[in-house]
C-alpha cells in the first residue's frame, strides 16, 4: 500500500467516474467530479458472522427503497472487546518485583519461562514509556519489551527516571476509604443539615405550624468570593468533555494542536463516592492540561455535595463542571443529567451546595431545554447565575434533539444577554474558523466550546487561532495517529491488554475522524458539520482509507500502528459507524 502524497490508485473501472452527480442536494457535501465514486457496500463491524448479524438485526438498516432510514444513535448491543484471560497473564506483583500474597492460589500467571513461550512477538523496539519515564512498569509483559527487559529482568534507566506527567492518579489506599465510607464530610453533612432544616421549616408552614425565626439561604455555608479561584474563560478554546471518545490521549492531540481549555470525560457522582476504580480514571490529568476541569453528573444534592468536598481536599482541578446536558435515557430516568432542567428546587439545592463548598469555580453544561419545541435554558441561566456558578456553557439543542438538526445560535445568544455578567460559553456545530468568528463577532458569548468537531479535525484549534484553513495531508493525519497510539500506550499501558484498549479507543475515534473531507477534495469551502458527502476516494491510498466509512479499513489502520488484531477480534463502534449514505 503507497502511503505517500501522491494520485491514489483507487481502480473505478467497475463503476465508471461518478461525476454523475450533476445537482448537489442540500445536506450533500459538495466534491470534485474526479473523486467521486460509486458507493460499495457499507460494512459497520469487522465481523460479518451470524453473531454481528444478530447484534445489529434490531438496529435501523438501510435499503435501496422509498422507507430507507439513516443509522444514528449508538449501537446499544455491540460485542465486548476481545479479553485476555487471567491465567495468560503474568502476576502484576511479579512484574513489580514484589512477592504475591495469594501465592498458588493466584490467578496470573507466575511461570515466567511459559509467559515468555507464549508471549506474543513484540510490536517493536522502542518502550515510549521507558523512553519518557527511564522505567516502563510493565516489565516483562511490555510489547515493546525489547528496549528494558535483559535476561528477564525489567532495566531502569537511572539517569532518565522521573515521576509520571499523570496527576489525579488515585491510591488503592484511597479507594478502599472511600468504599468503606470512611471518608468524614463535615462541610457537605452541615449543608445537608441546613437544607433539611429548611425543608422542616417550609413544611411546617404550609401545614400552618409556628417556627422560631426563620432560615434563609444565608445560613448555609459559603465561601468568601475572594476565597474562590478566579479564572478568566473569554476568548479560549475550549475543548468539550466527551464521553468514550474525550479521554486523556485525546485531550493531549488537542492541546498539541492549541486547545486552550480542557475537561474530563463525564464522571459519575456516586460511581466516584463508591471507590469505583474505572471511574476515578476518568480523573486522571495530564501535566500539559495546564486548564483543566472534572465533569460530574449526579442527582441528589447530598451526594454532590460530598463529592466537591472530597474534590476539593484531594483532587488537582481548575474548575468542576456539572453536567446538565447529558440526553441517556439512564441517565435521564435516574433525575442526572439534562433532567435536573425539569427540576429547579433540586438544582438549586445542588447547585448552591456545590458554590458553597468548592474553592474553585463551578460551572454548568446544559443544553436549551428538555423537548424541541419549549426552550427554558433562559429562564434557568439567571437563576443558576444566582445561585453561585461561575460559568455556563449551553449546546444549542434540546434533550430531545440530541444532535439532529443544527444548534440554534440565535437563541444561544438570547442566553448569553440573559447570563450577564456571568460569562456564557456556545457550543453547537463549529467545524472551521470562520464559524468560529461568525459566532463570536454576531453573538454575546464570551467563547466557544468545540466537541465533534475537535474529533472530526482536532487540528481545528490552530485553524481558528492562525485564521487559514489547513488543507493537512494524509501522512500528516497518520503521524498524529501514531502520537495518539503513544500516548494511549503511556496511558492505558504497553502490555497485551494495555495495546487492545489503545486500539479500541482508537477505533472509536476513527468513527469519528472519518467524517473530514480534505480541503483539496471539496468544491467548496469549507466543510458542513451536517454535510454528508458523495462517496469518494482521496488524493492517495491513505487519504482513501482515512476516509472509508468501511470499519474494516480502520481496523487495518490499527494494524498499522499496533500490529495484527487477535484472531477473535471484532469492533462495533460506539457511535454508529454508518454515518453517510
Amino acid at each position: 500500500m503507497d502511503v505517500v502524497q501522491g494520485k491514489s490508485t483507487t481502480s473505478s473501472s467497475d463503476c465508471g467516474n461518478a461525476a454523475t452527480y450533476p445537482n448537489i442536494e442540500p445536506g450533500v457535501a459538495p466534491i470534485k467530479s474526479e473523486f467521486l465514486r460509486c458507493r460499495p457496500p457499507p460494512r459497520t463491524t469487522t465481523d460479518s458472522s451470524a453473531q454481528a448479524t444478530e447484534l445489529q438485526k434490531d438496529e435501523p438498516q438501510q435499503n435501496n427503497g422509498s422507507n430507507r432510514k439513516r443509522k444514528r444513535g449508538q449501537n446499544k448491543k455491540r460485542p465486548l472487546t476481545t479479553s485476555i484471560e487471567k491465567g495468560k497473564l503474568l502476576c502484576p506483583k511479579l512484574i513489580a518485583d514484589e512477592v504475591c500474597e495469594f501465592g498458588t492460589s493466584c490467578r496470573f500467571l507466575h511461570d515466567v519461562d511459559a509467559f515468555l513461550q507464549s508471549k506474543p512477538p513484540d510490536l517493536g523496539d522502542k518502550c515510549v514509556i521507558f523512553d519518557a519515564y527511564g522505567k516502563c512498569p510493565y516489565g516483562l509483559a511490555c510489547r515493546y519489551g525489547s528496549s528494558h527487559v535483559n535476561n528477564k529482568k525489567n532495566v531502569i534507566d537511572e539517569e532518565r527516571l522521573r515521576a509520571s506527567a499523570t496527576k489525579n492518579c488515585m491510591s488503592k489506599e484511597a479507594l478502599s476509604d472511600l468504599r468503606k465510607k470512611k471518608i468524614q464530610f463535615p462541610k457537605a453533612d452541615a449543608y445537608v443539615k441546613a437544607i433539611s432544616a429548611m425543608n422542616d421549616m417550609k413544611n411546617d408552614a404550609a401545614e400552618g405550624r409556628s417556627t422560631i425565626g426563620t432560615l434563609t439561604d444565608e445560613d448555609l455555608i459559603t465561601i468568601r468570593p475572594e476565597e474562590k479561584k478566579q479564572i478568566n474563560f473569554s476568548n479560549k478554546l475550549f475543548l468539550a468533555p466527551l464521553t468514550t471518545v474525550g479521554n486523556l490521549p485525546f485531550r493531549r492531540i488537542c492541546k498539541t494542536f492549541g486547545a486552550d481549555v480542557t475537561c474530563s470525560e463525564m464522571a459519575l457522582c456516586t460511581n466516584l463516592l463508591q471507590g469505583q476504580q474505572s471511574e476515578w480514571a476518568l480523573v486522571k490529568r495530564h501535566e500539559s492540561e495546564d486548564l483543566f476541569g472534572l465533569q460530574v453528573c449526579g442527582a441528589w444534592p447530598d451526594t454532590l455535595a460530598r463529592l466537591s468536598e472530597y474534590i476539593n481536599d484531594r483532587v488537582n482541578v481548575d474548575f468542576v463542571d456539572l453536567n446538565l446536558g447529558c440526553p441517556i435515557d439512564l441517565v435521564f430516568h435516574q433525575g442526572a443529567g439534562s433532567a435536573l432542567m425539569g427540576r429547579a428546587n433540586k438544582l438549586q439545592q445542588i447547585v448552591t451546595g456545590m458554590s458553597s463548598i468548592l474553592s474553585v469555580p463551578l460551572t454548568v453544561k446544559l443544553r436549551t431545554g428538555i423537548l424541541a419545541k419549549k426552550s427554558t435554558a433562559h429562564k434557568l441561566i439567571p437563576q443558576i447565575r444566582e445561585w453561585g456558578a461561575s460559568l455556563v456553557t449551553l449546546h444549542g439543542r434540546s434533550r430531545e434533539q440530541r444532535y439532529t438538526k443544527l444548534a440554534d445560535w440565535s437563541y444561544i445568544n438570547e442566553c448569553a444577554t440573559a447570563a450577564d455578567p456571568m460569562p456564557l460559553i456556545g457550543n453547537g456545530d463549529i467545524l472551521s474558523f470562520e464559524d468560529y468568528l461568525e459566532h463570536m463577532n454576531n453573538t454575546n458569548v464570551a467563547g466557544v466550546m468545540i466537541a465533534r468537531g475537535a474529533l472530526i479535525k482536532p487540528w481545528l484549534f490552530t485553524e481558528i487561532k492562525e485564521r487559514r484553513h489547513w488543507d493537512i495531508s494524509a501522512n500528516e493525519r497518520f503521524e498524529f495517529l501514531r502520537k495518539y497510539v503513544n500516548y494511549g500506550l503511556e496511558h492505558w499501558g504497553s502490555d497485551s491488554l494495555g495495546v487492545e484498549k489503545t486500539r479500541r479507543f482508537l477505533l472509536e475515534w476513527l468513527s469519528f475522524l472519518h467524517r473530514y473531507i480534505p480541503i483539496g477534495v471539496l468544491e467548496r469551502v469549507p466543510q458542513r458539520i451536517n454535510d454528508r458527502p458523495p462517496y469518494y476516494v482521496g488524493r492517495n491510498d491513505l487519504e482513501t482509507m482515512m476516509s472509508s466509512t468501511d470499519c474494516t479499513v480502520w481496523v487495518k489502520l490499527s494494524e498499522m500502528l499496533l500490529g495484527s488484531v487477535p484472531t477473535n477480534f471484532q469492533f462495533l463502534p460506539k457511535h454508529r459507524a454508518n454515518s453517510y449514505q
